[in-house]
């Protein structure tokens, strides 16, 4: 089986409704029923090779919100965009991923966050090794973290902080010098209870 068939069985698995909820990372945020949430996107970009690695961003330093962060390509879906156009659309802008260079498999579990965002992740084939190159403005750097590395319950550390007067609940991991925490964390974390594949 292809990684894009494994893949793309994950995604659509009848587990998919037992996923929901409780049983998720879920949000980084507790929001009223009917909370407004801004429409997001990100690409979940993983490498076709034998070992499959999963493409992210460093943050610039200057931006205004989630400065020096590491993220998923993506960002907020314009107005009569899908989630899929804007993931595919954020990715060429921030580390120039050409949109047919990307065979998209599905979309995993919604995350919401504490800043207002619905983010859909946005699941993709990629060639390994393409010529990616960062935009100066909102990304520092492109790099690639294995994806079994990202599966690995091991590696997934539950902490806690104080935000807006109440304890939140966050899990980060360590890649080399690169902390991965946050929404970003938490939608590998639901990721990899979705695919739950040996390494």
């Amino acid at each position: 089986m292809t990684l894009a068939e494994r893949l793309a069985a994950a995604l659509t698995a009848p587990t998919r409704a037992a996923l929901t909820g409780a049983a998720l990372t879920g949000d980084d945020h507790d929001h009223p029923a009917d909370a407004t949430l801004t429409p997001a996107a990100v690409l979940v970009a993983i490498t076709d090779r034998p070992a499959p690695g999963v493409l992210l961003t460093q943050r610039t330093e200057t931006l205004r919100r989630h400065a020096g962060q590491v993220a998923f390509p993506g960002g907020r879906v314009d107005p009569g965009e899908d989630a899929v156009t804007a993931a595919l659309r954020e990715a060429e802008e921030e580390i120039a991923l050409p949109r047919a260079a990307v065979r998209v498999i599905g979309t995993s579990d919604p995350y919401r966050t504490g800043t207002g965002f619905a983010i859909t992740p946005v699941v993709g084939v990629v060639p390994p090794d393409l010529p990616l190159v960062a935009s100066e403005a909102e990304v520092a750097a492109v790099f690639e973290v294995p994806l079994a590395f990202l599966l690995d319950a091991a590696n997934q550390r539950a902490a806690t902080a104080f935000y807006q007067g109440r304890e939140r609940r966050y899990v980060e991991m360590m890649w080399n010098d690169r902390r991965i925490w946050g929404a970003t964390a938490g939608m590998i974390v639901n990721l990899s209870r979705r695919l739950q594949w040996p390494a």
